[in-house]
């Protein structure tokens, strides 16, 4: 995770300086906070907890491993694996994307995309899958779409900034958000713009922006002004704002609430978290807050089964949550500080990969470790997906495996 520092605070924080001591303290505060992230403040200096032996309670079998070129080259990027027509589709930082067979992990298809001047393209976010395309977006401010069934190019369009979610397909649109905080709706087959909506981001950042969620003729997106909204899909119309999480604190840092985890939604509730405000549960009809968990907050991710949310928040503790009241039922914290993926539900069980290339399923029932097993030797930090009983991960080297518990 890193910082986006604007060169647009420069001139407040200068105005800021001549105003008075008492508000220099407060922009001093500012600046150690963002020091500390950068040089290893007391936060950072926690160690991770060392990994302890256990008797596995379930066995987990490796069924195919196999390597996507360079992964993510050590970035904090929205790479992440992506399912549909009984393949898996990945992407590298350096223009490299493949499918995959599910069951036996085999080279379907494999391009390297270049830019017009045969120069490599960075992705930084994908891909999202259409019903014909394969997209993808770069850190130049271009979205790419692929065929599906063979991997040429179909199109490509440039977007006003980098785009660092997962872009979103739905009724032959395809959704892209960007960092500068624009929503932008393109044509699937063509990749002509529909329409777009503009959003004001705040100078001070969390790198990184959650996917968008599309409910039928909705789209959900979170800002990283702690706000939740609702545009109609037909065109971008503004539908309904709402204040999930409430910045608090002296300093810039310490009132950062970035929502840059994936909403989910179940039976007409959204379920999101942001960075530093909280958890909450909000209704997709009007935005009205149900609840708000200013206790548990993450920039990873979250995930649910019938009853319960599961989130993992910046300690690297995993909890369980009352999906009707946002009350924490366990809290996991044996993996304190190993830098945790948003966990998954599975058959009955949590999965999570950490900072160490391991894979860790936990116990629903009272979040105790069942079993883990190391597939890369390198971060993970996309988030598991599970498809027909099979999880799979992909790690920042490129790493991408299929498991299944026994």
């Amino acid at each position: 995770m890193r910082f986006k520092f604007s060169l647009t605070i420069l001139p407040l924080l200068a105005v800021l300086i001549l105003s008075g001591c008492s508000t220099f303290d407060t922009v001093k505060d500012s600046v150690s906070g963002i020091k500390d992230y950068f040089t290893g403040g007391a936060d950072n200096a926690d160690p991770p907890s060392e990994l302890v032996e256990y008797t596995p309670e379930i066995q987990v079998e490796v069924l195919w491993k196999e390597s996507v070129g360079v992964g993510t080259d050590g970035q904090t990027l929205k790479l992440v694996p992506a399912i549909g027509n009984g393949r898996v589709f990945a992407a590298d930082r350096d223009g490299l994307v493949q499918a995959r067979d599910l069951t036996t992990g085999n080279l379907a298809w494999e391009v390297e995309i270049e830019d017009e001047n045969e120069d490599e393209v960075h992705f930084s976010g994908g891909p999202g899958l259409g019903a014909i395309t394969v997209i993808l977006g770069s850190n130049n401010g271009e979205v790419i779409a692929l065929n599906i069934d063979s991997g040429a190019v179909l199109w490509k369009t440039p977007v006003s900034s980098e785009v660092m979610s997962v872009p979103v397909v739905a009724n032959g649109i395809a959704i892209i958000r960007t960092t500068d905080g624009s929503v932008i709706a393109l044509n699937e087959k063509t990749g002509q713009k529909v329409w777009s909506y503009e959003h004001n981001v705040p100078a001070l950042t969390v790198r990184g922006t959650g996917a968008p969620l599309v409910i039928e003729d909705t789209i959900i997106e979170g800002y990283d002004n702690g706000k939740l909204m609702a545009l109609r899909l037909e065109d971008g119309k503004y539908v309904w704002e709402s204040s999930v999480t409430i910045p608090k604190g002296r300093s810039e840092v310490e009132r950062l609430v970035d929502i840059d985890v994936d909403p989910i939604e179940a039976r007409g509730v959204i379920y999101t978290a942001s960075y530093n405000g909280g958890s909450a549960a909000v209704s997709i009809l009007d935005g009205d807050v149900l609840w708000r968990n200013e206790a548990v907050s993450s920039h990873t991710g979250l995930s649910q089964d019938e009853q319960y949310l599961y989130i993992s928040n910046s300690d690297g503790h995993v909890l369980q949550l009352d999906k009707r009241t946002g009350s924490s039922l366990w809290e996991q914290k044996d993996l304190h500080g190993r830098k945790l993926t948003s966990p998954v539900a599975y058959q009955g069980n949590v999965v999570i990969g950490d900072f160490d290339g391991y894979v860790h399923w936990l116990s629903s029932t009272d979040g105790r470790q069942l079993a883990r097993v190391q597939v890369a030797g390198d971060a993970i930090d996309a988030k598991p997906i599970v498809v027909g009983g099979i999880v799979y991960i992909y790690a920042k080297d490129g790493t991408l495996a299929a498991l299944k518990a026994r």
